[in-house]
């Protein structure tokens, strides 16, 4: 795979954050009297911007009701910071090689801005990235408007870029605009859900997504 840049979601391609998120959900929403929901219906929509992700779970939410859950979220899942020992095994070392190679590396994530800048200090993983985009300053996955802003960055064409991601979010966003992905089933979709979207591969492990990013 002849790229330049490889472009990475966070949650659940990165970090191992998914059940924490999911949790933090629940508790928020259960808290102010919404339905508990099945916990795969809160992970399902992990890699959504939170506005998409709450009207998923509970369509027709007001405004108000909204907000009172986003800020309960939010201390929930703070409550816990994100440490280097939640990066997958692995993962930190597939970063300083695609650098040490020469490629550029950014995120695309459906984090807001506060939540992924706090990440990327405790996680130790900020200083492998040029650049970081949030759906709270662009739009929500699967819109490719983190991608176009990343590629505008590095002046790329969709071609020269991977994504490589964990949902089926991340995989429509590449293919919306051509640019070639890799899906990693330890997040939280699965190969199934992941190759309904044509990625270049699907990786069921670090060694795997060596292997497709040819380290």
């Amino acid at each position: 795979m002849a790229i330049k840049v490889a472009i990475f979601d966070w949650d659940g391609t990165l970090v191992d954050s998914v059940e924490h998120i999911a949790e933090s959900l629940h508790q928020a929403a259960t808290e102010l009297g919404f339905p508990a929901l099945e916990r795969e219906a809160y992970r399902d929509i992990i890699g959504l911007g939170m506005v998409e992700a709450l009207e998923a779970l509970y369509p027709g939410i007001g405004t108000d009701e909204m907000k009172a859950i986003r800020d309960g979220y939010g201390r929930y899942f703070f409550a816990k910071a994100t440490t280097p020992q939640e990066v997958f095994a692995g993962m930190t070392e597939v970063l300083t090689d695609l650098r040490a190679g020469g490629l550029g590396c950014a995120v695309a994530t459906g984090k807001s801005r506060r939540g992924l800048d706090r990440a990327l200090i405790t996680s130790g993983l900020g200083a492998h990235f040029d650049l970081t985009c949030c759906a709270d300053e662009t739009r929500s996955k699967p819109d490719p408007a983190m991608l176009t802003e990343i590629l505008r960055f590095y002046g790329l064409k969709a071609h020269e870029a991977v994504m490589v991601g964990d949902t089926i979010y991340d995989m429509e966003m590449a293919q919306r605009i051509g640019m070639p992905a890799i899906g990693v089933e330890w997040g939280v979709h699965k190969e199934p859900a992941l190759s309904r979207f044509a990625p270049q591969a699907i990786a069921r492990s670090v060694a795997d997504l060596r292997i497709a990013l040819a380290l």
